[in-house]
């Protein structure tokens, strides 16, 4: 079953440092990486490289960057078909920064992805019904992604959406037709304006997303693993034990991972260990899709780790 991934590209420029500089202060930084980003591009690549047939939905600007995109893509096996040039706009940029430990801090310039408008959406209308999930982020504009919810209700396609980067703006009550919720304990702290930071405080919020008449909520939670909530049932699952290198991209390979599970069963618990396991393998590399691991390398983690 094919997925639908409607969504942003980036050009990441990655820096890693020793610590940020302070205002009017110039580093060296040790190392820098270019490399293809974007929360929609990070999730398509991850669940292509986990065996998912995708397509894409995106806009890239007249730059030097657009073609080197669209190639990036192809190479991953993403069907490119609705990837689109948007001339007098830059392509989409994400610089950042990542310290000794692994931790990131990253700016978006969203370029040409604010050209992926409702109307951009139906011009694909026919080949994402085709598709049994469609996946969504926050790094195109609002009413594009609640357009494309609706017509996943109306086509009776499972939507995911990832509220990311999250923003006060996302009206809840436009986007309950999802079938999934899929943030980390930041953005869900955010949503709500609610604490996350104990087991107890991550529960409250999510059962006060659930009340709002969402279905699933799934809370990446890093090294505290993965809460699934519904109304009538609660799971947690403990995160792998890694050392983490870089943290960038986690949270995407983790919805790439899952929604490739998912789509070939609809086990979401097993779906959820799965990608929990693919993002911890990921943080043990730099960059963000560069990190994703192929399928054997992916298999060869899950049997050290107990064939999860």
């Amino acid at each position: 079953m094919r997925i639908a991934v409607v969504g942003s590209n980036m050009v990441d420029l990655t820096a890693y440092i020793t610590r940020m500089p302070a205002p009017g202060e110039t580093l060296e930084a040790p190392d820098f990486a270019l490399g293809c980003g974007g929360k929609g591009a990070n999730q398509a690549v991850a669940a292509a490289l986990c065996g998912a047939d995708v397509m894409m939905v995106s806009r890239v600007g007249a730059d030097i960057f657009a073609d080197n995109t669209i190639r990036n893509f192809k190479a991953y096996g993403v069907d490119t078909t609705h990837v689109k040039k948007v001339e007098g706009m830059s392509s989409g940029v994400a610089p950042i920064f990542v310290d000794q430990h692994g931790q990131n801090s990253i700016l978006i310039i969203k370029g040409a992805n604010n050209a992926l408008t409702p109307a951009e959406v139906d011009a694909a209308e026919a080949d994402i019904r085709s598709c049994g999930l469609i996946i969504l982020q926050l790094e195109i504009p609002l009413e594009t992604v609640y357009h494309t919810i609706e017509l996943g209700r109306r086509s009776g396609i499972p939507v995911l959406l990832n509220p990311a980067p999250a923003t006060k703006e996302l009206a809840i009550d436009r986007v309950c037709a999802c079938d999934f919720f899929v943030p980390n304990e930041t953005e869900l702290a955010i949503l709500t304006e609610m604490p996350t930071a104990t087991q107890e405080d991550v529960e409250h919020a999510a059962a006060f997303l659930l009340g709002k008449g969402l279905k699933n909520v799934i809370v990446t939670l890093g090294e505290r693993g993965v809460l699934w909530m519904t109304k009538a049932e609660k799971h947690y699952v403990p995160a792998c034990h890694v050392d983490a290198t870089d943290t960038s991209g986690a949270g995407d390979a983790f919805i790439g991972c899952f929604s490739s599970s998912y789509v070939q069963d609809g086990d979401t618990l097993a779906a959820i260990r799965k990608a929990s396991a693919f993002a911890a393998l990921s943080v043990t590399r730099k960059g963000t899709q560069m990190s994703y691991p192929d399928r054997a390398t992916f298999a060869a983690f899950l049997a050290q780790q107990g064939g999860q």
